[in-house]
């Protein structure tokens, strides 16, 4: 590989740098997985050959597990599915499936070699079996155990350690699978040269996934599913590529609780010893120079924590107009204490515009979807691709609610952000800039005449009923956490 080297990283064993200067939006290497699996959770509702959400998948017919698009899509599949067809239909009958149990299958798959691009094995990967916890040992005997138990015995044979040890390598360096548009997680792969790329609570490079094309009817025109480590800003010849593996938007002792937790090593990075913006993610707001006592800020802290769980037991539950009734409350109490780039009051914020956007309230949802953007361009790197996320549902939001100059500028900035991040034949990006060339003729003709921008606009809705948003998520899911965290 051309683009990059390894090298010893001081503190962090081995590391990848650049061997040639790079910009923004250049992709630095791309790398196919060598194994990756759709979660049992959604094993019916996504694709097991591209990954895609499909209404309706057929079954395989043998394991009756395994979900395909069309015959296309299972013939793809095939070389990686046969060996693990038998083993799923009795592990799945007897001890239940295990994400990292059919991951192993694949990766025994036959004509599985080494590529002359991959940089590492999974031999030399770690594994931090030393480090786990005891429980998490007994958990992993255990697994251990039941995958033997169901393994073909006309198959190549592992010795216990060898079966250790990817275990290990898969709970520590899985990385997320997104579906087609990028927007939540479903599954995990393993990509051996990416595992190589050590973390940075600020790094110069994001990690995307690309679906690649299986849809031609002739297999030999299928290109793969591959991950691309693409470049945030400048990135100068030897510099180290670094990304990150939890989300900036944590205070640095939880991230580095977290990164303790999940990749057994303590965060030195600059943002994390300096602790960097946490005054400003935790602090109060300060109104024409007074600032409320520390004490004030304390108290309105812990009630939005509160209030956080108890909103989000209502979305568990599915009561839309119970959260919307905490989130307000909430707001209203803490919103003149607390700093606009506040944790808690963006979660607050975040979430308020999410569930009234999906019950339609879309003034309400613009407002706290701008609040939210605000914030996060605060805190986040400037082409950091959760902020781009965000700006992309703001400004849908803002179109929603008919207020097409805010809504044109926060397409047009989204636009700009995954046009680094996820590059322009990403699906997502291609849908933004669909959008964008929508509302900027929709704004044109708002600034001609308002009055019949208008009209036509409620015209057009009337014959068109705006339909639903998609039922409001979890703040802590989306694509902030690309990394597969152990459970």
């Amino acid at each position: 590989m051309e683009t990059v080297a390894i090298f010893d990283s001081p503190g962090k064993g081995r590391g990848l740098k650049a061997t040639k200067e790079f910009w923004a939006g250049d992709v630095i290497f791309s790398e196919a997985s060598i194994a990756a699996v759709v979660f049992d959770s959604l094993a019916e509702r996504i694709c097991h050959s591209c990954f895609r959400r499909q209404e309706k998948l057929q079954r395989c017919g043998q394991c009756k597990f395994a979900h395909y698009c069309d015959r296309t899509c299972q013939r793809a599949g095939w070389a990686e599915h046969k060996l693990e067809c038998s083993a799923i239909k009795a592990y799945v009958e007897g001890k239940g499936n295990n994400v990292v149990a059919r991951i192993m299958w694949r990766l025994d798959k036959e004509g599985s070699t080494v590529s002359d691009m991959q940089l590492t094995t999974l031999d030399e990967l770690e594994d931090h079996i030393a480090d786990m916890p005891e429980d998490d040992l007994k958990e992993l005997k255990v697994d251990i155990h039941n995958f033997l138990d169901y393994w073909p015995h006309n198959s190549k044979q592992h010795t216990i350690d060898d079966i250790s040890h990817i275990f290990g390598v898969i709970n520590c360096n899985g990385f997320s699978v997104s579906d087609q548009r990028g927007l939540q997680a479903v599954g995990v792969g393993l990509f051996p040269n990416l595992c190589l790329v050590n973390h940075d609570c600020w790094p110069n490079c994001t990690v995307i996934l690309n679906h690649g094309n299986q849809s031609a009817v002739n297999t030999m025109f299928h290109s793969q599913r591959r991950i691309e480590l693409r470049a945030l800003g400048k990135i100068a010849e030897g510099e180290e590529l670094t990304v990150a593996y939890v989300d900036f938007l944590n205070l640095s002792e939880e991230r580095q609780r977290l990164l303790k937790t999940q990749y057994f090593f303590d965060c030195t990075c600059e943002h994390c010893k300096n602790r960097i913006k946490d005054d400003i993610k935790i602090g109060g707001r300060e109104e024409d120079g007074v600032k409320p006592s520390e004490e004030q800020v304390k108290e309105a802290t812990d009630y939005c924590f509160q209030m956080l769980e108890k909103m989000e037991k209502a979305r568990l539950n599915g009561d839309y107009h119970e959260v919307v009734k905490i989130c307000r409350e909430c707001i209203e109490k803490t919103e003149p204490v607390l700093a606009d780039t506040h944790i808690y009051l963006l979660r607050m914020w975040s979430t308020m515009s999410e569930v009234q956007a999906y019950l339609q309230y879309f003034d309400d949802a613009a407002d706290y979807a701008r609040k939210m953007v605000e914030g996060y361009m605060k805190l986040y790197h400037p082409n950091n691709a959760a902020l781009g996320m965000a700006a992309m549902r703001a400004g849908v939001t803002h179109w929603q609610a008919g207020q097409i100059e805010v809504g044109h500028g926060m397409i047009c900035k989204a636009y700009a952000i995954l046009m680094i991040t996820h590059g322009p034949t990403h699906p997502i990006t291609k849908d933004l800039d669909a959008m964008r060339i929508q509302t900027e003729m929709e704004l044109r003709m708002f600034k001609q005449n308002e009055y019949v921008y208008h009209s036509m606009r409620e015209a057009a809705l009337k014959n068109k009923p705006m339909t639903m948003m998609h039922e409001p998520k979890s703040v802590e899911e989306g694509i902030k956490n690309l990394f597969h965290r152990r459970k």
